[in-house]
């Protein structure tokens, strides 16, 4: 089905456009839901399948949103859930009972958490000068926790000398922003709100554990990868992205070691590289 079906995420100036376009796409009833899924089933029925991969594409775009903090690109996020979203229907029975969101939440995050483990930048978010600038000083310039405000953009902007949409990016990328589970007052949105598919509580066994599989990596995963590097490797990981504090810079890191900062850099991108095949291969 795969080969059959392609949902492309456009680029980033037409993401909003992408994004509204699956809100308006309509949800099945349980009976549509199922009827589809017995032709994908019984019949091989790619449009069937087309029609139960489209009316999910908005859930996709709400779990994508909720790792936008590891600084990677949200269409790409989107793509690779839709990925995940297309398994979940070729291998749904409708037969069980469970609704298809149910059944698909776990590929949409598993597919998520691949692509984050195999491109894993440990918060390499600042690649341009502008980003650069507001990575360091964004934080401290927020007057408090809350997004900010269009005439905080355009000052924070305006002081740092960068675009305001530069501005709004960046913010995103360092808090993740979260999404409201309910509408609000809207009976007409509340359809459409992300409570709307939360999973049914009574989930089968082969979901809790697939579950229960995604914790231990989360848990345990990191840990272990850590622990595979030698000493010196271990503490400059530990020190240049899991410090709860301010992290040590390759220069403070080089007169520590005494070592040039090019030698600390090899040597972390050494320890990065082997990290991320550990975790790569217990996904």
């Amino acid at each position: 089905m795969s080969h059959a079906l392609t949902f492309p995420v456009p680029a980033a100036g037409s993401l909003d456009q992408y994004i509204q376009s699956v809100n308006r796409m309509p949800m099945l009833s349980e009976q549509q839901e199922v009827e589809l899924a017995t032709r994908l089933r019984d019949e091989g029925d790619v449009d069937a399948a087309r029609q139960l991969v489209m009316s999910h594409l908005r859930v996709v775009v709400a779990i994508a949103r909720g790792y936008l903090g590891y600084g990677l690109p949200h269409a790409d996020l989107i793509q690779e859930g839709n990925v995940g979203l297309m398994k979940a229907v070729k291998r749904f029975d409708p037969s069980r009972g469970v609704r298809l969101v149910s059944f698909a939440i776990h590929w949409i995050k598993a597919e998520i958490h691949e692509y984050i483990l195999k491109n894993w930048r440990l918060v390499k978010i600042a690649t341009t000068k502008a980003q650069r600038k507001l990575f360091f000083n964004l934080r401290g310039m927020k007057k408090d926790s809350t997004t900010l405000q269009p005439a905080e953009v355009q000052a924070i902007a305006a002081q740092l000398d960068v675009k305001p949409e530069e501005v709004v990016e960046m913010e995103t990328r360092l808090t993740g922003r979260d999404i409201p589970l309910d509408a609000g007052s809207d009976d007409e949105d509340e359809r459409f709100a992300p409570i709307s598919y939360l999973p049914d509580p009574q989930a089968e066994p082969s979901e809790l554990i697939a579950e229960a599989q995604l914790a231990h990596l989360q848990d345990t995963g990191l840990r272990n990868a850590l622990a595979s590097l030698d000493d010196r490797s271990r503490a400059i990981v530990q020190r240049r992205w899991l410090a709860e504090g301010d992290s040590a810079t390759l220069h403070e890191l080089a007169a520590e070691y005494g070592v040039s900062a090019e030698r600390i850099r090899q040597i972390e991108a050494k320890a990065m590289q082997k990290m991320r095949g550990m975790l790569a291969a217990v996904v």
